[in-house]
């Protein structure tokens, strides 16, 4: 392989965001008596706000106030890790220091939408490091199609077989594939699956081990 660009995902692979979504929908579940929304949470991994929304519909029927629950969970949530108290991975900034160092250009391929993203990155003191961020609201369609990492690719300039996609949902690892990338899976919520072994290039456990996979090839 030739990389000369890595694309990581944000939830779940730089924040430890994901656990503490669950958690705080886990609350607010309990709050008013909503079944299952840990299986819920789970298909939902890599997707944006809107397919999100259409996942909780389908599971728990249309008459289901979604959206004044995601309110109260988002308000939760915010009020809890906002401000930089959003805990990072281990060895994202180590990562991002080793890209650097080696010339290789930095993108951002997050469902999230772009003003969290943004304030997010901002507050954890590492959105120098990425060159292109591409955000939920910016392209049509969400993760697992592959508009995403398509575009995060076009924005730096590179063919997305030239492009690592560091992801941890499954709908990331499918995306990235659809690009033609080179999908990297660091499981977090989700667990490895057969899927997931024939559509990845490889699975780590760390962000560290990424790093020694880079430094190999």
């Amino acid at each position: 392989m030739n990389i000369q660009a890595v694309v990581f995902d944000m939830d779940g692979i730089i924040f430890d965001s994901e656990a503490k979504v669950v958690e705080c929908w886990v609350e607010t579940a309990e709050k008013y008596g909503i079944k299952d929304i840990e299986t819920l949470c789970h298909k939902c991994l890599g997707t944006n706000s809107a397919e999100t929304k259409r996942i909780a519909l389908e599971f728990y029927g249309e008459d289901f106030p979604y959206d004044e629950y995601k309110a109260e969970m988002s308000a939760l949530y915010h009020e809890r890790y906002d401000g930089g108290r959003l805990p990072m991975k281990p060895h994202i900034k180590e990562l991002l220091e080793f890209l650097r160092e080696n010339g290789i250009r930095v993108a951002l391929a997050s469902s999230t939408r772009t003003q969290v993203v943004h304030d997010q990155l901002r507050d954890a003191g590492i959105i120098s490091y990425f060159d292109k961020l591409v955000c939920g609201d910016m392209v049509s369609r969400s993760k697992p199609a592959h508009d995403i990492f398509l575009r995060a690719c076009e924005e730096l300039g590179v063919e997305p077989s030239s492009a690592l996609a560091i992801e941890d949902s499954y709908n990331g690892i499918r995306s990235a594939h659809a690009a033609g990338m080179h999908p990297v899976m660091v499981p977090d919520l989700a667990p490895p699956t057969a899927e997931m072994e024939q559509l990845a290039d490889v699975i780590l456990p760390s962000l560290k081990e990424v790093i020694e996979y880079l430094g190999k090839e």
